[in-house]
């Protein structure tokens, strides 16, 4: 991610080759030191690094096909904010807010708190020409960005 957030591309698909190679090597998803690595870690690594990137189309494309479910709450959201970062680059708000929705069912308190999710939800409202839907009106009060 520290590559990626650099603009980094070619150490960032180094790092991304070698993390795969392990995972390859590990066979499976773990949780060894709360790392949550594996397999399904590195997809997502891969995703996230993608959309920080600006390849919003290749994170559209492998986001959803990531499945999570193994994997511990805290990645499991982490994904979910990251799809819905890239879905809402590419003006598919309503795609992204069900993905939020679906994230805050998961765990609320790592919605309602984190950062990347505020942001999306406030800058949602800010862009709306019209009356805000019932469900991110909710969702934004909830999160604390609306009165």
């Amino acid at each position: 991610m520290a590559a990626a957030r650099a603009n980094d591309a070619g150490t960032t698909r180094t790092f991304l080759t070698a993390a795969d190679d392990a995972a390859r090597r590990l066979g499976r998803d773990a949780n060894h030191v709360w790392t949550a690595f594996g397999p399904t870690n590195v997809a997502i690594h891969r995703v996230a690094t993608a959309a920080e990137l600006g390849d919003v189309q290749v994170a559209i494309d492998l986001g959803p096909r990531v499945d999570t479910s193994a994997l511990p709450t805290e990645r499991r959201v982490r994904h979910a904010l990251e799809v819905a970062r890239a879905l809402s680059t590419w003006n598919r708000t309503d795609d992204a807010l069900t993905m939020l929705l679906e994230a805050e069912q998961i765990a609320p308190e790592q919605v309602r708190y984190h950062f990347l999710s505020r942001q999306l939800v406030l800058t949602w409202i800010r862009q709306q020409r019209t009356k805000p839907s019932t469900s991110l009106v909710d969702l934004a009060k909830r999160l604390k960005v609306l009165d």
